[in-house]
């Protein structure tokens, strides 16, 4: 006995498919649908406002001139500018210093928290987290208060031990002030990033690598940090845009640490104070957009440098 197989006809399959494009087409009109409200509002406060302050850097206003398209010379001004390049050179400086100093204390964070199993270890990330939560603002004010040399805690010590307390504000030392502060606020954010990679890694891994006699430090240097490189990645990348853009600490002590930190201490601050202290709207949005190149050219060097570790071809 034999059975016959019955094909569909050419036109029931184009039916089939012009009714599966057509819900296709109805699924996206409603997916358009509800993301609409969302680009509305990325559309009026990031697109619409970044692309009037490129058209703004565009042109010079001048009281003899009045406002004249100039092309590029904001650009080629800002490259120029010592201001700017030394704020540039400051950040870089920043970078060097924190992007590790927060990758060290997340990774170490997130490592020792992997293998403890009890109560204990979730209240610790929970500590270890609540940083980032606290706003930058009230944190970095809260530090202010901490490095005060007349009534914060560290004056008292010093002063019960009857040593000159050292001011964390001075010139010579807000370098080392801001970094901490950056490190207290960023590392537990980063920390939750590297441990949640962590918790991905297959558990049969370091059950097999127990096998082979690895310890507990050869586990974490050859199995757990090569294995998460990809979110590792990722982190520095983070924390390398946001060193960068360095803005909130640095203008919220300026005004406790005088004569530490001055209106161009980074690109952000000195487009700040020349749009809202000399109304060069002009030059500031130049100023911005030349740091914005920066942070994509670094960005993207990183990335492209690093693609192997990311997974990335």
């Amino acid at each position: 006995m034999t059975t016959q197989t019955l094909e569909p006809s050419p036109v029931a399959s184009r039916a089939r498919a012009s009714a599966g494009s057509v819900l296709v087409r109805r699924r996206q009109r409603w997916g358009w649908l509800f993301v609409s409200p969302f680009l509305l509002v990325f559309a009026l406060f990031l697109i619409i406002p970044l692309g009037y302050a490129l058209w703004m850097s565009l042109f010079t206003s001048t009281l003899a001139a009045g406002t004249e398209f100039t092309g590029l010379a904001n650009y080629v001004r800002a490259f120029n500018d010592p201001l700017f390049l030394e704020g540039m050179l400051r950040v870089l400086g920043f970078g060097a210093v924190m992007i590790p100093a927060q990758l060290i204390v997340a990774l170490i964070a997130a490592l020792v928290l992997d293998t403890l199993s009890t109560w204990l270890s979730k209240l610790t990330r929970l500590f270890i987290f609540v940083p980032y939560a606290v706003p930058v603002v009230i944190g970095a004010l809260m530090w202010s208060f901490l490095y005060s040399p007349r009534f914060g805690p560290g004056a008292t010590i010093f002063t019960a031990l009857g040593l000159d307390a050292p001011n964390f504000l001075g010139p010579d030392t807000i370098f080392a002030s801001l970094v901490n502060i950056v490190t207290w606020q960023w590392a537990g954010y980063y920390m939750v990033v590297i441990y949640s990679a962590l918790r991905a890694i297959d558990p049969a891994i370091y059950e097999a690598a127990r096998i082979d006699g690895a310890n507990g430090l050869q586990t974490a240097l050859r199995i757990k940090i090569p294995m998460i490189s990809s979110s590792m990645v990722m982190v520095i990348t983070f924390a390398l845009i946001g060193t960068l853009q360095f803005f909130t600490e640095p203008v919220v002590l300026q005004s406790i640490a005088q004569g530490s930190i001055d209106a161009a201490y980074t690109p952000n601050m000195y487009a700040f104070s020349l749009a809202f202290s000399y109304s060069q709207f002009n030059y500031a949005s130049a100023i911005a957009f030349s740091l914005g190149i920066l942070v994509f050219i670094g960005s993207f060097v990183f990335l492209f440098l690093t693609r192997k570790q990311s997974g990335l071809k």
